[in-house]
């Protein structure tokens, strides 16, 4: 039977079940901070297989931790807000999906490692850009991490900034991060079929995958203690400079 598993998702079984550990691990942060599930996925996953080939798995755990986590989001987050990030995100993320299928391996693991690096340095400096909390920054916001999304499903992270710039409470950021993870990804599947990045591998990939990312998420909800809320973001972001860091070194000087 694990064969079979192994045949349709077409990876070694060394490769499913480091894949398997950094989806439970993925899932646990995602559970507790609200984001970073697909950032976590890249940036461990990334020397396994290319990010276009990662895109689609990621979309199927995003979709996962949507919907065990979307009531809480659509209770607490500024819906408004998020319908206009869907907006600007559904219009970019062919932009990203183009690219990623356009250039080598090489290059989009390079893209992909720089983004994620400079995304977390960006939010653990708190940097506030004032422009964003403008009816453009809200758009533009959501294009720009639709093309995130697209180059490298990573389009929470450019969300979260925005998010900073409003000087929103932990809890609210978390909840317009889990709601607009989980609306925008009805929109961003559409793309991914048109492009032929979501096949049948992905599919097999993303499903056989989704059972580990469910078990992650719960055990990250229950980690979740209001209190400690302040420590959450830090600690995760940190955790994604030291992946992709790695990660970085080791694509490009191995």
């Amino acid at each position: 039977m694990f064969e079979s598993l192994l045949t349709a998702v077409d990876l070694t079984g060394q490769e499913f079940l480091i894949l398997t550990v950094i989806v439970v691990v993925a899932g646990i942060v995602r559970g507790f901070s609200g984001f970073a599930l697909s950032a976590i996925v890249m940036a461990s996953a990334v020397i396994i297989l290319p990010p276009v080939q990662l895109i689609p798995i990621c979309w199927w755990l995003e979709m996962t931790a949507s919907l065990l986590m979307a009531r809480g989001g659509w209770q607490e987050a500024d819906r408004g807000v998020v319908l206009g990030l869907v907006i600007g995100s559904t219009l970019g993320v062919p932009f990203g999906v183009l690219l990623t299928t356009s250039i080598s391996v090489e290059a989009s693991q390079l893209i992909v490692l720089i983004l994620i690096i400079v995304l977390a340095i960006t939010q653990l400096a708190k940097i506030r850009l004032a422009f964003l909390a403008t009816k453009l920054g809200l758009y533009g916001s959501g294009f720009a991490a639709g093309v995130v999304t697209g180059l490298a499903s990573i389009g929470g992270m450019i969300i979260a900034i925005y998010v900073l710039s409003q000087d929103a409470s932990a809890a609210k950021m978390r909840a317009a991060l889990v709601l607009f993870l989980f609306i925008s990804s009805l929109t961003t599947v559409i793309t991914l079929i048109w492009f032929g990045v979501m096949n049948g591998t992905a599919v097999a990939r993303g499903l056989s995958l989704a059972i580990p990312t469910t078990i992650g998420v719960m055990i990250g909800q229950r980690l979740f203690i209001p209190r400690f809320a302040a420590y959450y973001r830090p600690l995760c972001l940190s955790l994604l400079c030291a992946l992709a860091g790695t990660a970085l070194v080791r694509t490009q000087f191995a």
